[in-house]
Parts: C-alpha cells; sequence; structure tokens
C-alpha cells in the first residue's frame, strides 16, 4: 500500500511525535508498503494531498491527537488508523473523559478543573498534595505534584498560563499501571516504576533507567480487574482499534483508579503500546500491521453503516 505516516505537529509533544513517526515509517517500509513520513501541522495540511491507502497518525498532542486532524482526514475520505474526531476530542479533554468515566462508575481520583474565568482564590478548596497537570495535554508536559498550598496555587497559575485551564486531582500513592488495548482485547498489565518522584517527561523519553515490570507482585484479581475496567474505559470514550490506559493504584485499599486514555500512544522504543504487544508476541511490526487492520475494518463497517 501507499501509506503516509503522520508525525511532529505543533504541541509540546513534537520530538516524542517526531521520534514515533520514524519508528513507524521503518516499520511500514519493512512490511513492504511505500512508506513516506510527512511533518503536518494546521497551516500546511500538504501531508493529506500525496495519494495514500492509509494514513498512519503518529502525532500526540494538539491538532494530531484531539480530534482536529482526524476530522480533516474524515473529510477527504482518507482510511486512517486508531479513533475517530470525537473519541479522540473526548479522550485529550481530561474534564469531560473524567466525567464519562465517573458516569459509567469507572473510579478515577477526586478532581477539579481550573481556567481563565476562575481566579484561583475563587476555586473550590483541594487538599494537598495534589496533581496538577493541563486539562488538554500529553506525556506529562508541565504536570507537577504539589504538597504545600502554596504551591499548589503556584503550579496552578502556571498551568493556567501557559495551557489555559488546569486539571487538580487528588494524589493517588501507590503502584502506576498501564494497559494497553488492542481490537477488543486489554493487553497484559504493565507496572511503571520510576527512580523519579513520578513518571513525568523525563522518565518517559529521556532516562533508562525506568522499569517496566509485567511480572508483578501485585494480586492477580486486581490486574484482571484493571483490564476489564481498562477496556471498558477505552468504550465509554468510544475509542478504536487501539488505546493505551493509565492508573494509578492506592497502595492501602488496592483500589484502581483511571488517571486518562491516550488515543494515540507511543510508537518510540521507550513507548509502552509496543512492549506489552511484544508481551503477547507481538513484534513492532506486527503491532503496527495489526492496527492497520483494525482500522481499516472500523473504516469498511463505518462505510457500510453510511450506506
Amino acid at each position: 500500500m501507499d501509506v503516509t505516516v503522520l508525525a511532529g505537529g505543533i504541541s509540546a509533544e513534537r520530538e516524542v511525535s517526531l521520534e514515533s513517526g520514524k519508528a513507524v515509517h521503518k516499520a511500514m517500509l519493512r512490511l513492504g508498503h511505500r512508506s513516506t513520513l510527512r511533518d503536518i501541522g494546521p497551516d500546511d495540511l500538504s501531508a493529506l494531498d500525496m495519494r495514500a491507502d492509509f494514513v498512519f497518525v503518529a502525532l500526540h498532542g494538539e491538532f494530531g491527537e484531539d480530534g482536529t486532524v482526524q476530522e480533516e482526514l474524515e473529510r477527504r475520505g482518507l482510511c486512517y488508523g486508531g479513533s475517530g474526531p470525537e473519541a479522540s476530542r473526548v479522550a485529550m479533554d481530561k474534564v469531560e473523559a473524567k466525567r464519562r468515566f465517573e458516569q459509567a462508575g469507572i473510579p478515577t481520583p477526586r478532581w477539579m478543573a481550573v481556567d481563565l474565568d476562575e481566579a484561583i482564590e475563587s476555586a473550590p478548596p483541594f487538599t494537598v498534595p495534589a496533581v496538577v497537570k493541563p486539562v488538554a495535554s500529553g506525556s506529562s508536559v508541565d504536570t507537577t505534584i504539589e504538597r504545600t498550598p502554596r504551591g499548589l496555587d503556584g503550579a496552578i497559575a502556571t498551568v493556567i498560563t501557559r495551557h489555559g485551564a488546569a486539571l487538580v486531582e487528588e494524589y493517588i500513592t501507590g503502584p502506576e499501571l498501564t494497559v494497553g488495548i488492542l481490537g477488543d482485547s486489554a493487553l497484559p498489565v504493565c507496572r511503571i516504576v520510576s527512580a523519579r518522584e513520578f513518571y513525568d517527561y523525563q522518565a518517559k523519553y529521556v532516562n533508562d533507567d525506568t522499569r517496566y515490570l509485567f511480572d508483578c507482585d501485585l494480586p492477580a484479581k486486581l490486574l484482571e480487574r484493571v483490564q476489564t475496567l481498562s477496556l471498558e474505559a477505552h468504550r465509554v470514550l468510544g475509542c478504536e482499534a487501539f488505546s493505551r490506559v493509565d492508573w494509578m493504584v492506592d497502595e492501602k485499599t488496592l483500589e484502581p483508579f483511571v488517571l486518562e486514555v491516550n488515543t494515540i500512544p507511543g510508537f518510540t522504543s521507550h513507548s509502552l503500546l509496543p512492549k506489552a504487544a511484544g508481551r503477547i508476541g507481538l513484534s513492532f511490526d506486527d503491532l503496527c500491521a495489526r492496527i492497520i487492520e483494525l482500522s481499516q475494518d472500523r473504516r469498511r463497517v463505518s462505510t457500510t453503516d453510511e450506506a
């Protein structure tokens, strides 16, 4: 096939996306496809003018993962990988995603959102420690754990200034888990053990001392529950083909709490979806081929429904 791999973009995750795109592009060539790797942004959509049987979206964050590029792909009638525009938008909006998790009975940390229209002084009280992060961003960009009220106020102000809105979450102390979703299946649960305070951008993409444990000393029933809930979270947001669902587990109660669903997780050497796929015997190339297959199936079903 003629495959266009989209990477780069305009978000704070641009460098990660470029690495993901390079890895996918090489996989496409190894699989025998005619692959073209293209940088893309809202001011330059020329990458979509090329003839393509399939568009592999390896974009993260704003424009590429929030439904914007997916809407353009739909408008042009191009077959592409992953979730559609609405699921992408909802998953990227952590506030809307949390509302849907709560409606579905999927446990998520207690939270509040603060934006430019709600000054910090009038925000609802929130105890520390607490996690502060942008409402619509990924890769833990500008995410911090604040342990004092003053630090909390300062972090909220910083995130609002940079991103327009801040999400404040209850800090859950305990194991951090992630589950890849491929088709209708939840991949093996991976426990993330970071040498840093938490699994931040540095731990994800720079440091080599982060450990990824598929054999961990957590109860089998907990791991099974997290897999079941991960698939449910994926479906509740309307995601398709693949995603990655992130969790924290309370170390005292062993209650899992979903943090977010990533509709386009990373495809770098550090990335978790390829690691989980490898756990069940799928190589990186196999994973990319499976994503194409699942996404083409979605497109065929959608076309049939429209007809």
